[in-house]
């Protein structure tokens, strides 16, 4: 389903204006009320930004180019790699703590699992890579879609929430009743 350009621009207004929705009201009496909409346009926009950074970072993760990145936003290979790529900060790799790197969209999942059993979970997340913890338990993860009503009985169901989330997903783990296999994957 597409949405034309008209209805896009009224679809972002409507959630603004849902931020305060006293708003409407008040900006034919109140001067502040100006200010107010500023403030709640420009958080909007932070988050979409943000959300355009974790979009860019999924389509990477899911094995597109910064050549296909750079077309589908309007500029160049390089522009999209200066103003989107980024090393994510390592974790020192202690024996209690390490970053799974090189991970897809379509390997993550299997690969989080398959250290859960050794007692690793997730304690955060980004292009690539997902920060593990180890415990004397296995872990078991899985992500959903953000806002998902997947995701919200996920939540429901005693899931724990990884971080925030990395755009289109949010991630979650929870502890079995199962002592950790020792050692790593191998």
């Amino acid at each position: 389903m597409s949405v034309d350009d008209a209805e896009f621009a009224d679809l972002i207004a409507h959630a603004v204006a849902r931020l305060d929705p006293s708003l409407e009201r008040r900006l034919d009496t109140e001067p502040q009320a100006h200010l107010d909409l500023v403030l709640l346009t420009n958080r909007a926009h932070d988050e979409t930004n943000r959300l355009l950074r974790a979009a860019v970072s999924s389509a990477r993760a899911a094995g597109w180019s910064w050549e296909s990145i750079g077309s589908a936003l309007g500029m160049s290979r390089q522009a999209a790699q200066q103003r989107f790529g980024h090393k994510p900060t390592v974790t020192p790799g202690t024996t209690e703590h390490r970053q799974l790197v090189g991970l897809s969209a379509f390997t993550e999942i299997d690969q989080l699992n398959e250290w859960g059993r050794h007692g690793w979970h997730s304690i955060g997340c980004g292009p690539r890579f997902h920060d593990v913890e180890n415990s004397p338990t296995q872990w078991e993860h899985t992500r959903a879609v953000v806002g998902s009503r997947r995701a919200r009985d996920l939540e429901t169901d005693g899931w724990e929430r990884i971080g925030s989330m990395w755009f289109p997903w949010v991630y979650f783990k929870r502890p079995l009743t199962l002592a950790a296999v020792p050692g790593e994957p191998g």
